[in-house]
């Protein structure tokens, strides 16, 4: 098993060496990364680089890419450029689309179901949905729900961590319903898959108050449980979107402080694995 941390100063593999020292790796999929929100690697080797706005999250389809930027916009890697999809910018209700802040949105995390459906999380405009490889998008979900990351699970089964809890949908995105029995607080921003097993780092809001990390089945209505044994009673902040990663029963968080734990049996137990490293931006278990 490989465990990749994208930092503030650059890619490491735990208990291995760092790559792309000097850039903050802020988003993995292998073996693409994007570095200092605008430049698009794979392995080493810089591909592409953003011009329009500043980057947040990455998609790759085959060999597709597709890249989330400030002020709501898509870009796919084409003939060596990203270029932007011109049919994400006509989505319905994007005029709703904002920020608690008054800035524009931002398209803050990206997936992809088993059945090819794509997702992209607008922070804040809900997750909006595109059955045809994004010639077309659709709203989903309630734009209040403020959702901060969106992972496709198993089959039509996909999770989002918002400020309202888990969102839960078994229809590959089209309806959600939102899960938060057991948890001491809803404001959610990471979410991962382990097995049939759902791990989301809660607190109680933005500022990252009380921040602890729960885990619950994927499947069925039992309610979360905290995750204690091993960890600390509270971060010191949230456990930021892409900082919580599953393979299996392996499950990775990348803690506020520098701090790696890691779970062997679906985050029911914890052994911290590293300390002291850069600010961890983003997660990758495989």
């Amino acid at each position: 098993m490989t465990i990749l941390l994208g930092t503030a100063d650059g890619l490491r593999e735990l208990g291995g060496g760092t790559r792309l020292a000097g850039h903050e790796v802020h988003a993995l999929s292998r073996p693409w990364a994007l570095a200092d929100h605008q430049v698009l690697f794979r392995d080493d080797e810089k591909l592409a680089r953003v011009d329009r706005g500043v980057a947040h999250c990455i998609l790759p389809i085959g060999d597709d890419v597709l890249v989330g930027t400030s002020e709501a916009h898509l870009l796919r890697l084409t003939d060596g450029a990203l270029v932007p999809v011109d049919a994400f910018d006509a989505v319905e209700g994007r005029d709703e689309w904002y920020t608690p802040w008054g800035a524009p949105a931002d398209v803050r995390s990206l997936t992809r179901t088993d059945a090819g459906t794509l997702l992209a999380n607008v922070h804040v405009g809900g997750v909006v949905r595109s059955t045809d490889r994004g010639a077309t998008w659709t709203p989903t979900i309630d734009i209040d729900a403020d959702v901060h990351q969106v992972l496709a699970a198993d089959g039509s089964l996909v999770v989002a961590a918002a400020a309202v809890g888990l969102c839960v949908s078994d229809d590959d995105g089209a309806t959600w319903r939102i899960v938060d029995e057991g948890l001491h607080a809803t404001y959610c921003r990471a979410v991962a898959v382990a097995g049939d097993t759902v791990v989301v780092s809660a607190s109680t809001g933005p500022g990252g108050q009380r921040s602890a990390l729960y885990r619950r089945p994927l499947s069925g209505d039992a309610p979360f449980e905290r995750c204690v044994d091993g960890l600390p009673e509270w971060f010191g902040g949230n456990v930021d979107s892409f900082c919580v990663g599953a393979s299996g029963s392996t499950v990775v968080c990348g803690a506020p402080g520098g701090v790696v734990y890691v779970s062997e049996d679906g985050g029911a137990s914890w052994s911290t694995a590293e300390s002291g490293l850069p600010a961890i931006r983003v997660v990758a278990v495989s």
